[in-house]
């Protein structure tokens, strides 16, 4: 019997209690706060192009990144990997509320690819399938739920009190701190949304992809975990700034994660492999 080389989707609902617009600036600020901090060492995240685009009627933001990697991948990855091949380039279209993410390895060309696409709607994460995947797809998708205030879904090492939604309270908008109910007390009253993000992982490496798949969409539940909480507890930084003030943000950090990269030691978050 052959393996099977279909890849595997993924479907991540986050629900949060920020509005559509809101959103939009806070994770561009989040991104960009969240690259600081996962750079240094030689390691992290090199912004190549980050301009408008239009394409088939589609307009956006267009970027290119560079994730230098070397220390974050498995060790199981690290065996067959070759010296230098732990480079990873994502390109991502940025035309909200839809956006779509493709990373590839120029090492495994074709056999890897993560696609990431979101979807943000004004709503408690209650469609089913927002992305009208085919009925034969969609049957395949596994859907996987994140609550943001639940500290189970943290992994210990993760964990940081000055990043958790059920400690924190905005001064600037009041919301906060949420309890274990709070999805259900959403109303007018506070803004709410959904992220969400349909992850298709591709890797063909025999008797390798069961096991490097379930490894990815593990690292990217845990990303999407710890980013949205970061994202909800630093909205007293965000909230009010315009995209101008975005975009010049973009810039200046673009400058520094290249500094950064360069000096100082690896951080952010390592590999882990349960």
């Amino acid at each position: 019997m052959g393996q099977n080389f279909q890849p595997t989707l993924v479907l991540i609902r986050v629900v949060l209690p920020v509005s559509v617009e809101e959103y939009q600036v806070g994770q561009l600020y989040s991104v960009a706060e969240a690259s600081k901090n996962e750079t240094g060492g030689g390691e992290g995240i090199e912004v190549l192009m980050n301009e408008p685009y239009e394409k088939e009627g589609e307009k956006g933001q267009y970027t290119h990144k560079i994730y230098h990697l070397k220390s974050k991948v498995p060790a199981f990855v690290k065996l067959f990997a070759p010296e230098g091949s732990l480079v990873f380039h994502e390109k991502a279209w940025n035309a909200y509320p839809y956006c779509r993410t493709i990373v590839t390895n120029e090492y495994m060309k074709d056999d890897f690819m993560i696609k990431i696409e979101t979807w943000h709607k004004p709503d408690n994460g209650t469609i089913e399938n927002v992305h009208d995947l085919d009925e034969t797809t969609w049957e395949t998708v596994e859907v996987v739920p994140i609550d943001i205030a639940n500290k189970e879904e943290v992994a210990p090492g993760d964990y940081k009190p000055e990043e958790d939604p059920a400690l924190f309270h905005s001064t600037k908008t009041a919301r906060g701190p949420l309890g274990p109910d709070w999805k259900d007390e959403l109303n007018t009253d506070c803004p709410h949304m959904c992220a969400y993000k349909l992850v298709t992982v591709k890797f063909r490496w025999w008797g390798l992809q069961t096991k490097v798949e379930s490894f990815i969409h593990k690292q990217e539940k845990r990303i999407f975990t710890n980013f949205h909480r970061q994202l909800f507890c630093w909205i007293d930084n965000w909230v009010g700034l315009t995209m101008e003030d975005i975009r010049r943000m973009e810039e200046e950090t673009q400058k520094e994660l290249q500094e950064m990269r360069q000096k100082g030691d690896v951080r952010g978050t390592s590999a882990t492999e349960e």
